[in-house]
């Protein structure tokens, strides 16, 4: 019942899994740290314990539904030249989108099987989003470092209800990279030290999105043209052969977005950049972070 409404507000699929602790993610959460993979992101160091047991996050937590929702465009920028932004920044901002789906379905919960206590989580506090779609059976996790599904890809976004209910639980499935490495041969910066292992430091996302310092000089002409975050790894997967695109009105891209050219990039005015991405997940850097980028791509040239 609960994933017949998951799938009716839209949701690409949803899978269950009993809240547990996150034993095989602990040691390598641990190293992951320790190597310093993180770089500026601090916030990673914070809640090591919340993050790994959801059981510390919500009291009574039993079972947690995760939900896929899909954001692969049918159409995208224009301008070849044109410096590029990440997919899932096209529409309104993912947060606010799958939380609100996520409310409704925890209402519909409480409708038809009375009291429940849960909440919402999507990407902005202390869950490991890809490991809970993993053990949920929704994908396994590509070389990447992102979930794969065979039907879809991986252009899709993470959510969870973590919830006192004792539900029945998914299974993982398996792996299915096999021995390819197009990810890896692709990343413009190598942040793929090694199949499964993304130093963050090093991936063009951290550089254009999370790192508040200038990006440093040694990644100069390796940015490949991407001012807000990068798709490189999941464009050159052979999985995303098999993405559809999305029906979810929200992720619409603002008329102007797609049709601005190099030179229009370039020349932004904080004014374009009110209009255009009132709504996107590209506000997150401020006009002044994404002039940092285009600044350094063009240096770059």
């Amino acid at each position: 019942m609960i994933k017949a409404e998951a799938k009716r507000l839209g949701f690409l699929s949803c899978g269950i899994s009993e809240a547990a602790f996150l034993e095989k993610e602990a040691p390598r959460l641990e190293q992951w740290l320790k190597s310093g993979y993180h770089g500026e992101m601090g916030y990673m160091e914070n809640h090591f314990d919340k993050r790994l047991d959801p059981r510390k996050l919500i009291d009574g937590a039993r079972s947690v539904i995760t939900v896929l929702l899909n954001y692969f465009p049918d159409k995208t920028q224009q301008d070849p030249e044109a410096p590029k932004i990440s997919k899932y920044a096209y529409g309104t901002d993912y947060h606010f989108v799958i939380k609100d789906r996520l409310r409704s379905l925890l209402e519909f919960m409480k409708a038809e099987i009375g009291e429940v206590n849960g909440r919402a989580f999507v990407d902005s506090a202390p869950v490991l989003d890809k490991a809970w779609a993993v053990r949920s059976g929704l994908g396994w996790m590509g070389k990447h470092s992102n979930v794969l599904t065979k039907q879809t890809g991986s252009f899709y976004l993470i959510g969870e209800l973590i919830t006192d209910l004792e539900l029945r639980y998914d299974v993982p499935v398996t792996d299915h990279c096999g021995s390819c490495t197009a990810c890896i041969d692709a990343c413009p910066t190598g942040a793929i030290i090694e199949p499964y292992q993304v130093d963050g430091s090093r991936c063009i996302s951290y550089l254009t999105i999370e790192l508040k310092e200038n990006i440093p000089p040694s990644f100069k002409g390796q940015m490949d043209d991407w001012a807000f975050g990068c798709d490189v790894c999941q464009d050159v997967c052979p999985w995303n052969r098999f993405s559809k695109p999305h029906s979810v009105p929200e992720f619409e891209p603002h008329p102007e977005l797609l049709a601005m050219d190099r030179e229009e990039w370039f020349e932004i005015t904080e004014e374009t950049f009110r209009k255009v991405f009132r709504k996107s997940a590209v506000k997150r850097t401020k006009y002044k972070g994404l002039k940092r980028n285009l600044d350094f791509i063009r240096r770059s040239e």
